[in-house]
């Protein structure tokens, strides 16, 4: 009697075998930012494919770069988790093109200190496409939009920093008289808890790591961020609830204005209408450094619910919300695109961004 031909395997089962491949990998990939075991992380990929070692590459870069920021902040990455969402899986052979969102959680510690063991969160999308060979799935190619693309040989030193665990009991304490007084025109208290809960991706954000729906989506639009920054000191809801003046507004049929969502319009609305003041302009070493008009540095100014812009080359390229210090002083933030949660304000830019410290003011 003639053999049935064995039958392809369920959609279900291929799911599964799929699912667990790309769970692996970025497990694998969050154990190497950290531990730098290339060994196990090169089974994932194919030597004998450019775009896979290019893919494999942009992996080992970004630990490089996590490695020497670490070493010049004096922490130590001691842990890092990945949790996979996949949004879509469509294949079609020996191929497979994958849709998933990661939200990966960083635990550090600052070397010379008995602070307990601190985390922040980054949220990213990727789209992959890989390949079977010899029984085995491999990545063949992968794009990111990635917030740890930068040259380690280009992170500027922290000397002259001055840090203060002070700072961390002086956010929680600004919150709770932001929160007390309702006279204010800007509730920092409300901007921070709106920032934290729509962080998007990121592991530490809420609403189920979901935007606010209320609001368009830019992400692929040329980039979130902007309009993320804006929600967080304008929704009347739940946020900062600063007024939509002057053309700065978003109406939910039509998206936001263009100083709501662009960054240098934005950046230009809030310090003419004065909404915000600028503390600062300056590099790293430009802020971070005393001088005699800020004797603990530009950044110490900084409270939670204020803005920072992020200038590459003359023009604002990004936007993020203070949303309080860690335990050593150390300012965190906010923003989309790529989401981040709680993350060190400097980690992913490099000694040539130019920082605007931006005060929104009570």
């Amino acid at each position: 009697m003639a053999m049935l031909p064995q039958a392809a395997a369920a959609p279900k089962e291929l799911d599964e075998e799929l699912s667990v491949f790309i769970r692996q990998l970025f497990s694998e990939r969050a154990h190497y930012l950290i531990h730098q075991d290339k060994g196990k992380l090169s089974r994932y990929y194919l030597s004998s494919s450019a775009s896979s070692r290019n893919a494999m590459r942009h992996e080992t870069d970004r630990s490089e770069y996590v490695q020497a920021w670490a070493e010049r902040r004096g922490i130590q990455f001691v842990n890092a988790k990945s949790h996979v969402r996949i949004i879509r899986i469509s294949k079609q052979k020996d191929k497979a093109y994958i849709s998933t969102v990661e939200s990966l959680k960083l635990d550090y510690a600052y070397i010379h200190s008995m602070m307990p063991v601190q985390s922040f969160g980054l949220g990213t999308r990727h789209a992959l496409t890989i390949t079977k060979t010899d029984g085995k799935w491999h990545v063949l190619r992968e794009w990111y939009l990635d917030p740890l693309e930068e040259n380690p040989k280009l992170i500027p030193d922290s000397d002259g920093m001055i840090l203060s665990s002070n700072r961390h009991v002086e956010s929680s304490e600004l919150e709770k008289q932001s929160a007390s007084n309702s006279k204010r025109r800007y509730n920092r208290h409300k901007a921070v808890e709106y920032a934290n809960k729509y962080a998007g991706a990121a592991w530490g954000s809420g609403h189920k790591h979901r935007y606010n729906p209320k609001y368009r989506d830019y992400t692929g639009l040329g980039g979130d961020c902007t309009n993320f920054a804006s929600q967080c000191i304008g929704d009347r809801q739940e946020g900062g609830g600063l007024r939509m003046s002057g053309g700065w507004r978003h109406i939910k049929s039509g998206g936001g204005s263009r100083t709501w969502v662009q960054t240098d319009a934005f950046k230009d609305f809030l310090l003419r209408s004065g909404y915000g003041t600028l503390i600062a302009r300056g590099n790293f070493q430009d802020i971070v450094t005393a001088n005699k008009r800020h004797p603990s540095g530009a950044i110490a100014k900084l409270r939670p619910g204020d803005l920072i812009a992020y200038m590459l080359r003359g023009d604002v390229d990004h936007f993020s919300i203070v949303v309080g210090f860690d335990m050593n002083g150390y300012p965190l933030v906010n923003s989309h695109t790529a989401d981040r949660y709680r993350v060190p304000f400097d980690l992913g830019w490099d000694k040539h961004t130019t920082y605007l410290l931006i005060h929104i003011r009570d």
